[in-house]
């Protein structure tokens, strides 16, 4: 048992429902290292949505809302963290969600889109094809899906596949903690927060954006700027707490 008034209660309590979702082998067990890491960079923001954060989400929804083909790509550990909120952006967004894992199996995407559905999103499935220029099973997704899409969120950390699918055109959100990785560095936009904060800001916006505005958010997009913000920010704070 965790005792409420723990000063970490809400961290153990997120971290014994990854260990368990690891065991059910819904996450990775490599996946709860990605979560460890990612944690680590949320200190630096004092586990709160910045206001670059906050800007960066209203973006988010202008792309996905102007998008053709949106599509919500879903990992375990996404899944497991915050699935209600992917079901909760789907619907305010319309984006198709599939599953795509680098530890790949049937079993594994049969529980999490399970898991997913749920929680309440439509799962895209069906059969999938090695259709990304990858060596790995990141590659293999939906011809009606993530191939066909305009427009791709990819929650959490992922930076070859978040590489390829810019090189294949299409426009890349990334949610991604670490402002300093592949993913962050490579993806059109990245909203550098933590998926369960990141996901409803989105899903909010993308319900209260007038078209002129995401027409606007969209043209003025400059992921540098967010990345750089997001580098002071930790880097304030770090140093604030260290004098």
């Amino acid at each position: 048992m965790i005792p409420h008034d723990h000063p970490r209660y809400q961290s153990l309590v997120t971290r014994e429902h990854l260990a368990e979702c690891a065991r059910s082998g819904i996450v990775s067990w490599e996946g709860l290292i990605s979560h460890g890491r990612g944690e680590a960079f949320d200190y630096l923001l004092g586990e709160k949505t910045s206001d670059s954060a906050r800007r960066a989400a209203r973006v988010a929804a202008a792309l996905l809302r102007t998008a053709r083909y949106p599509v919500i790509s879903v990992n375990g550990n996404t899944a497991a963290l915050a699935a209600r909120e992917i079901a909760g952006l789907q619907k305010a967004s319309g984006a198709l969600v599939e599953v795509n894992l680098f530890h790949r199996t049937p079993e594994r995407v049969a529980q999490i889109e399970s898991l997913l559905c749920d929680a309440g999103a439509d799962v895209f499935s069906g059969e999938a094809e090695r259709l990304l220029p990858l060596s790995h099973d990141r590659a293999w997704c939906r011809r009606d899906g993530m191939y066909r899409a305009d427009v791709v969120l990819v929650p959490l950390e992922d930076g070859d596949r978040c590489g390829v699918l810019v090189e294949m055109g299409k426009k890349v959100i990334a949610i991604d903690l670490n402002p300093l990785s592949r993913t962050a560095r490579t993806a059109t936009l990245t909203i550098v927060d933590e998926v369960t904060r990141a996901l409803p800001l989105i899903a909010e916006a993308c319900a209260t954006l007038s078209a002129e505005e995401c027409r606007e958010l969209v043209a003025m997009l400059d992921n540098r700027v967010f990345l750089k913000e997001a580098g002071i920010e930790m880097a304030g704070r770090l140093s604030h707490a260290l004098d």
